[in-house]
């Protein structure tokens, strides 16, 4: 115990600014998942062969760049991106250009998990209001996501809980953050001391990000 607060005092400094930096990747991420993903997600599941509005050929191309995308393991994709990163933000390395391949990462995933979200919204609710002369408008956003809402912030704060493990990842190619802390520090150097709080902080992130998902979740839930 003596030795994990000694740590603590001495690289306390690094270990804040690691926790920001993955706090900045981490937010930047899903921020590109609520705001692209979910679109896509809605525009996946509209579009499909059976869907509300089926267009067979847009549903094709929009799920076939999907796909391809998800398949990508998340380390080929980091490096894959540098020129692009380094087009976008200035820099190939840093949180700045780990968020940049998290968010090709995370908005195939989350677009299929609002997909399937929405599929499971009952189809009579949509036929009801569809039948009252609702527009369309209203149907995608009054009725299918409102109806989805609180499965979609469930979706949203299992996606997030999991790109923290992520941004720990994106450490080991010098993107910043804990995993990067914990590999300079706690494996090229041995201590050992500073890995253990990088996987507390983690541990504490996760955990918080989990509890306001299900609190939102379960105020959302009209059931």
């Amino acid at each position: 115990m003596t030795e994990l607060f000694q740590a603590l005092v001495e690289f306390g400094p690094d270990l804040w600014k690691a926790t920001l930096d993955t706090l900045l990747m981490v937010g930047a991420t899903m921020v590109s998942a609520l705001l692209i993903g979910t679109p896509l997600g809605v525009l996946l599941f509209t579009s499909s062969p059976g869907g509300l509005y089926p267009k067979p050929l847009l549903n094709l191309v929009a799920g076939y760049i999907v796909n391809v995308l998800r398949s990508f393991p998340f380390i080929i994709l980091l490096v894959i991106l540098i020129p692009f990163s380094r087009l976008v933000v200035g820099t190939s390395i840093g949180p700045k250009a780990a968020a940049v391949a998290l968010s090709f990462a995370v908005i195939p995933f989350f677009a299929r998990l609002v997909e399937q979200n929405l599929r499971d919204v009952p189809r009579g609710i949509i036929d009801m209001a569809q039948a009252c002369g609702a527009s369309r408008t209203t149907t995608i956003f009054k009725v299918l996501i409102a109806e989805a809402m609180p499965a979609i912030v469930g979706s949203f704060t299992v996606t997030a809980t999991g790109f923290i493990a992520y941004s720990a990842v994106a450490g080991a190619v010098g993107a910043g953050g804990l995993g990067d802390l914990a590999i300079r520090y706690g494996y090229y150097r041995f201590e050992t001391s500073v890995m253990v709080w990088c996987v507390v902080v983690m541990f504490v992130l996760v955990q918080l990000t989990q509890i306001a998902g299900a609190w939102v979740a379960r105020r959302l839930d009209k059931r």
